[in-house]
């Protein structure tokens, strides 16, 4: 974009506010600083300049310019007297004036999207992204807008330059001169240590890995303790000694399964609608990075730095360095959404198995469990999936499904069932309310399609590969007990638990699935900095990730029940987002492949510790991590 089109653009998308403001006055600029535990800034309408309605019913939209200098997640709260309703706000990147342009929908509740938690809750905009969590509420007597930041990290600052309240759309936009995404895809307005400022210097980093990655950790061939031999069965199995769970390998090794997700060598970003923020773009011979996904065109910056480094056989000399950082760090399973290794690459690995509802009737994850179209679904493609690796030693088990979202969202359900077209499950449905309909009858058949749906599922997986476990569904959130309760047909319970120390969700599930051991499917710790989020769960600084790990880890490890967690994920997300808006700092590595060395030495050291504190040799780590 040359200097006249950046300015043609930068008038054009100023002018557009100044079309919807619901007052054409000058606006008073408020600078939010943040520090402490807690803090939030509230601005009272009626004394804005000029004052915003307080009656938002009749609005479509909430619309802020605003310039953040950290890229830590906010909340923007409306007060009402009857109370607070939320989203969650986080920016792409930092340092620049940005549109952020708020559904007011998601201030009153979800819509009825998605098929798991994130995609229930991500919305993605241009220059932001929104977690829709709640709490909600009605909107027709707000009174003030609270900014609110939690555990901010170096003192961050909000600006807010507008604010109003719209019946239209002006587009969420970077209000800045652009690009603001360099070639290696790093955010280029910050100024930070870590940032590679030169391909030379990208190159001596790669260079130096090989002196800095270290020997690998005394395993066998699958990552099981070499010391501890019980009887061996050719395939994974689990099995409790003195009453502590523990996957046993296919030789006999007692085995605590870690590793991470999405172990891939591409992490796509959406370009479509935003390609004057990148510097530059894959093109000529590495224009087959641009790709079509969901009606958009997207680009994996990691996959194109890949390239850079390794040159031809890119993908066969990535998985040898995968492999040998795997060994490194002490890590054992490639888990859930990863890149399998092939023949010349083997590592215990983890099976996804999804589809189970493409092109049936399907609301909030739940499908039209009761027709035949689902059973047939279901038995052909476990035998399709299952039947080619039942023979696997390698196979450490299969995810069934990932974080249904429909768990106290029943009668919603149960709605979009019955305003949805003839299918076998609303048949059932309306005989089921028919003689009594109530939250209560509602939640009771969805909970009995449920357990038909893992029915279902369980027995055909069984059928095709009697060998291997079932891992289950990685349940989020906090299951509701009557959920937990099915999970008892599963080999092993998993669940995704974001919190500092996940020995409350570990003993709840454990308590109520009939006495299965857990794995947790998801975790993680990040930080804001480079223009990407701090994740679900943040930390001070790399080196606090490493603390923060060895807390989760040792303390879930301590538990009887734990059997291994996986975490989320593999390499940094884009700093542009993933498909649903998600841009955070949660890799083992960053987008150029480099490892987050400092973070990495807290890793290596409880994978050091973790069978002697799942044994009951030696006490958990007590030190927490600093959150800012």
């Amino acid at each position: 974009m040359n200097i006249l089109q950046n300015a043609i653009r930068m008038a054009f998308i100023t002018l557009i506010p100044a079309l919807l403001l619901t007052c054409h006055t000058k606006q008073e600029i408020f600078h939010l600083p943040f520090n402490g535990e807690v803090a939030e800034h509230v601005l009272v309408l009626n004394e804005m300049k000029p004052a915003l309605p307080t009656d938002w019913s009749t609005y479509s939209y909430l619309v802020m310019e605003m310039k953040v200098t950290s890229p830590q997640r906010f909340s923007v709260k409306a007060y009402t007297p009857e109370g607070m309703c939320r989203i969650l706000i986080q920016p792409v990147g930092q340092n620049v004036w940005f549109r952020a342009v708020i559904p007011l929908q998601y201030f009153r509740g979800r819509d009825s999207s998605g098929h798991d938690m994130a995609s229930a809750n991500n919305r993605p905009r241009n220059a932001f992204w929104m977690s829709v969590w709640g709490p909600f509420g009605n909107i027709d007597r707000v009174d003030s807008l609270g900014i609110n930041m939690t555990h901010p990290v170096g003192n961050p600052m909000v600006t807010i330059r507008s604010i109003v309240v719209s019946r239209e759309d002006p587009g969420s936009e970077i209000m800045d001169a652009l690009p603001v995404i360099d070639s290696l895809g790093q955010w280029m307005n910050t100024d930070e240590a870590r940032k590679v400022q030169s391909f030379e210097q990208l190159k001596t980093a790669w260079e130096e890995e090989d002196q800095l990655l270290g020997d690998g950790f005394d395993y066998c061939e699958f990552g099981g303790y070499t010391d501890m031999l019980v009887k061996g069965t050719g395939h994974f199995r689990i099995e409790q000694i003195d009453s502590v769970w523990w996957f046993v390998d296919p030789h006999g090794h007692l085995f605590l399964s870690t590793g991470p997700d999405v172990l891939r060598n591409e992490q796509a970003t959406r370009i479509s609608g935003r390609e004057s923020y990148y510097q530059a773009l894959p093109d000529g011979p590495d224009d087959e990075l641009r790709q079509s996904y969901r009606e958009q065109t997207v680009t994996s910056f990691y996959t194109w730095n890949l390239k850079r480094r390794f040159g031809e056989s890119w993908e066969a000399k990535w998985a040898d360095l995968v492999l040998r950082r795997l060994d490194a760090w002490g890590m054992n399973t490639i888990a859930c959404w990863s890149t399998y290794m092939d023949e010349t690459h083997k590592k215990t690995y983890t099976v996804w198995l999804s589809g189970w509802s493409d092109g049936i009737p399907t609301y909030l994850g739940m499908p039209d469990v009761y027709s035949k179209a689902f059973a047939d679904q279901v038995d052909s493609l476990a035998r399709e999936n299952c039947t080619p690796l039942k023979n696997d030693p390698y196979v450490l088990g299969y995810f069934i499904g990932n974080e249904p979202p429909w768990p106290d969202r029943e009668s919603e359900l149960a709605d979009l069932f019955l305003n949805g077209p003839e299918n076998t499950t609303r048949q059932k449905l309306e005989e089921f309310l028919a003689t009594e309909d109530s939250p209560e009858r509602r939640r009771e058949f969805f909970i009995n399609a449920f357990e038909k749906y893992l029915t279902l599922i369980c027995d055909a997986i069984r059928k095709y590969d009697p060998n291997h476990l079932n891992l289950g569904i990685r349940f989020g959130g906090s299951p509701p007990l009557d959920v937990i309760r099915l999970g008892g047909m599963f080999d092993v319970y998993s669940l995704n638990v974001y919190n500092e120390r996940p020995v409350e969700a570990i003993q709840k599930a454990y308590q109520n699935n009939g006495g299965r051991p857990v794995i947790i499917g998801e975790f993680h710790f990040g930080v804001p900095a480079g223009g990407l989020g701090a994740g679900l769960v943040q930390a001070r600084d790399q080196k606090e990730r490493g603390v923060a790990y060895r807390y989760y880890m040792e303390q879930a490890a301590a538990e009887p029940a734990f059997v291994g967690a996986h975490w989320f994920q593999w390499v940094d997300q884009p700093v542009s987002g993933r498909f649903d808006g998600e841009n955070y700092n949660i890799g083992l590595v960053d987008v150029t492949d480099r490892p987050y060395w400092e973070f990495l030495e807290g890793v290596k050291e409880t994978h050091r510790n973790l069978y002697s504190v799942h044994a009951g040799m030696n006490p958990p780590a007590s030190e927490k991590a600093k959150k800012r």
